[in-house]
């Protein structure tokens, strides 16, 4: 969500009223650059940073760097383009913020020798001529993960295929280093920093149609919702088309044919998530992701949200089948690996979102006398199936939902998965992009003999909270980007608009805080603050966080209420936006 803006302060900045900048720069800086007096100045794109006088070294007023230290102060490193450009900006965000955007040459070097020379591509059991095929997003660019299946006398037969990294990753060589250094892959809107070179994730070890590739392949035999007979291999396979997400969902509602060869495989892998699905008790959360348009130009056009549809579904359910059992596999031969940890609610915080979400006039489930950590993870399976129901307040009441909840990490200790209901679960299917799929790969294939590689037991302490701290900072990095491009497009949109009349927007209550409301408004689903000093009242938030009330007034704003507004301010390179009432809240 977007935050207030503070206020300028000189003295923040580290600059004297008039004359040149007095403190050093520590570390890389993006900025633009600004002429005071006779010095070209860098001015902190995102709030952090001193300003500093700057060797432009080719760059020009207004332009957006990337700023370090050089032999006589501050220099332009490297040009970005322009902050009116969200593009730009968030290249400059994913600096800013860290993220590397470039190999070691060691580790670039590896990656392009692998391509023609994986480190480990012999004795491989060949299944291409199973009918495959991969399902992703239109953009998608590296695909982790195909599927196969057929139907046999009583049962399915499935084959997920998921990319075999390990065999282009030398153990502990610099490829490996960079890849654990990172932790995961960074997805903006218009852009990626892969945990791997492209080389490898876009090429080498992505599924793509038409093309040989190096796989880990689960084979299952589906009885219904159950696996009775599972083998794993080291494979070779080929994808004969990649289907998309929309191909898939015309296909399941007849508005579109499936063609050979996977016209069969594709209602019986249908038929088995639907399966899965109703056996399973799994939490009911989140929200359609933003997909951002862009010109040539890297100016945001416009937005949609990709709903959850049954094609999602099916992949979701057939991955989630094939990290349980990797975990099981590893679990019972006792093999030290990564598992993907989501403990159990503390049973008085489940307590707290029952009342919560009561106060906002949700119909709530009963609550124990004496709640167990097992009866609080059912009662907040539960509670999330109420609220994805909800047509009002299901973004402010998910968030709720998901802030009664432990945070999800990886560990070598096996301590389940609430969220999903499993007791035994790990990453595997997308090692393309998460280095714990790349342990759990390592893990596996030396239980099966094949190779010998697997990360010591005492190492994987450091690897799950190196890998865990990567997610959460790659998660915010992508929400950070999404606010900018939505805050780039509200700008846009008001560009239009009488700046005389400015337009009223209907909008919804998605988070509350003691300074203000945090509103969702518009058909694009922008988001903004709207400070309860603005209110025209006295407004103080009550116990339970989810209203804030003007005693005087006998008013209330809860979570969820319809809101209507008018924007003020967008500071799109911040993804920042300040609203004010349409009307009166007094």
């Amino acid at each position: 969500m977007s935050a207030p803006a503070r206020p300028f302060m000189p003295a923040e900045r580290g600059v004297r009223p008039a004359g040149r900048p007095v403190r050093r720069l520590d570390a890389p800086l993006v900025a633009v650059l600004e002429k005071r007096g006779r010095f070209l100045v860098a001015e902190p794109l995102f709030g952090r940073g001193p300003r500093a006088a700057v060797e432009p070294h080719g760059a020009g007023v207004g332009e957006l760097v990337l700023v370090g230290a050089g032999k006589r102060g501050a220099r332009v490193v490297r040009r970005l383009g322009r902050p009116d450009r969200a593009r730009d900006v968030i290249e400059g965000l994913m600096l800013d913020r860290g993220v590397h955007r470039a190999y070691s040459r060691a580790a670039s070097a590896e990656a392009e020798a692998a391509v023609d020379e994986p480190y480990a591509a012999d004795a491989r059991v060949d299944l291409r001529a199973l009918p495959t095929f991969t399902i992703d997003p239109q953009d998608a660019q590296d695909f982790d993960d195909a599927v196969s299946a057929r139907r046999e006398d009583g049962c399915v037969r499935v084959w997920v295929h998921i990319a075999d990294v390990t065999a282009y990753l030398r153990p502990g060589g610099p490829l490996e280093r960079e890849a654990l250094r990172r932790g995961t892959s960074v997805y903006v809107p218009g852009a990626v920093e892969p945990m791997l070179p492209e080389a490898l994730s876009s090429y080498a070890c992505s599924l793509r149609p038409g093309e040989d590739r190096l796989a880990v392949t689960v084979e299952l035999e589906m009885h219904g919702a159950e696996a009775r007979r599972v083998s794993f291999h080291r494979s070779r396979v080929r994808s004969d088309r990649r289907l998309t997400y929309e191909e898939v969902d015309a296909i399941f509602d007849g508005r579109a044919r499936a063609e050979e060869p996977w016209a069969a495989p594709l209602p019986a892998v249908r038929e088995v998530a639907a399966a899965l699905r109703a056996r399973r008790d799994a939490l009911e959360l989140g929200a359609p992701e933003p997909l951002f348009e862009f010109d040539g130009d890297g100016h945001v056009t416009g937005v949609r949200r990709e709903e959850q549809s049954e094609s999602h579904s099916v992949i979701e359910q057939l991955m989630v089948l094939a990290n349980e059992q990797v975990a099981g596999y590893l679990a019972d031969h006792r093999l030290p690996t990564l598992y993907r940890v989501h403990e159990r609610p503390e049973p008085d915080r489940v307590a707290f979102l029952v009342e919560q979400l009561a106060s906002l006039d949700l119909p709530t489930p009963p609550v124990p006398k004496h709640m167990t950590p097992q009866q609080a993870a059912e009662l907040a399976v539960e509670i999330s199936r109420i609220v994805a129901r909800e047509a009002r307040g299901r973004q402010a009441f998910g968030t709720l939902v998901l802030r009664s909840l432990k945070q999800a990490y990886y560990s070598p200790r096996n301590l389940g998965h609430a969220g999903l209901a499993s007791a035994r679960y790990c990453h595997f299917t997308s090692p393309i992009r998460r280095y714990p799929d790349v342990v759990a790969h390592r893990a596996l294939l030396q239980g099966l003999g094949i190779d010998h590689a697997a990360a010591p037991a005492h190492e994987l302490d450091d690897a799950g909270v190196l890998t865990s701290a990567a997610e959460r900072a790659a998660m915010e990095i992508e929400r950070a980007a999404d606010d900018v491009c939505l805050a780039f497009l509200l700008e846009r949109r008001l560009a239009d608009a009488d700046p005389a009349r400015p337009p009223a927007f209907e909008g919804e209550v998605v988070g509350l805080v003691e300074k203000g409301a945090f509103v969702r408004f518009g058909e694009e689903g922008f988001e903004g603050f709207l400070p309860s000093r603005r209110l025209y009242d006295w407004w103080t938030l009550n116990e339970l966080g989810t209203a804030l009330r003007a005693e005087a007034a006998g008013r209330e704003l809860r979570l969820g209420d319809a809101v209507a507004v008018v924007v003020d301010r967008v500071e799109p390179a911040r993804g920042r936006v300040d609203l004010s009432p349409a009307g009166s809240y007094s």
